[in-house]
């Protein structure tokens, strides 16, 4: 991904007002991130962390979409896995959420939204490449090349921005 600049990134989110836009929390160490890594930026709000945002590269275009991050209960007595619906990372203790965006146009003003299982962190780049593990010991056991796995993260990502804007 290309490194963003605060404007850029403001200005790219497709499913809230310009207002909201303007008030959300850059990640932290924004200026630092690892752009060459990223195939998209995404960060839970450090502020309100039922909040949580993504922005990917589109068509030479920007789309950023604000997230909600759906709080569930604690499990008892045992530890649930989850898979991430983006980078397949298994993840165990909340290290994956179901994260809802609103509908974009007449059905997000209906309150319409799409919601997908996301790593809790969205480092998804980050598990793909093997520069971030996840405690519950990573994902699957494939012979995929990093390209590959790659280009599945972005077609499934992709999938679910055009849920959003459809």
């Amino acid at each position: 991904m290309r490194p963003l600049t605060e404007r850029d990134l403001r200005a790219s989110f497709i499913n809230c007002s310009k207002g909201e836009a303007k008030r959300l929390d850059l990640p932290k160490g924004f200026a630092d991130l690892p752009w060459d890594d990223l195939d998209f930026l995404g960060w839970q709000d450090p502020g309100a962390p039922q909040r949580a945002y993504l922005v990917a590269e589109r068509d030479d275009r920007l789309a950023g979409i604000s997230l909600r991050v759906a709080s569930g209960g604690a499990s008892r007595g045992f530890t649930a896995r989850a898979m991430c619906s983006l980078c397949l990372t298994t993840r165990t203790s909340g290290g994956v959420a179901l994260m809802t965006a609103r509908r974009t146009g007449e059905a997000g003003r209906q309150g319409n939204s799409v919601g997908q299982y996301l790593c809790g962190d969205l480092d998804c780049s980050l598990y793909v490449r093997g520069k971030k593990q996840s405690v519950a010991g990573g994902g699957l056991d494939e012979s995929l090349s990093l390209d590959e796995k790659t280009a599945r993260l972005l077609t499934n990502l992709h999938s679910f921005l055009d849920k959003v804007t459809r």
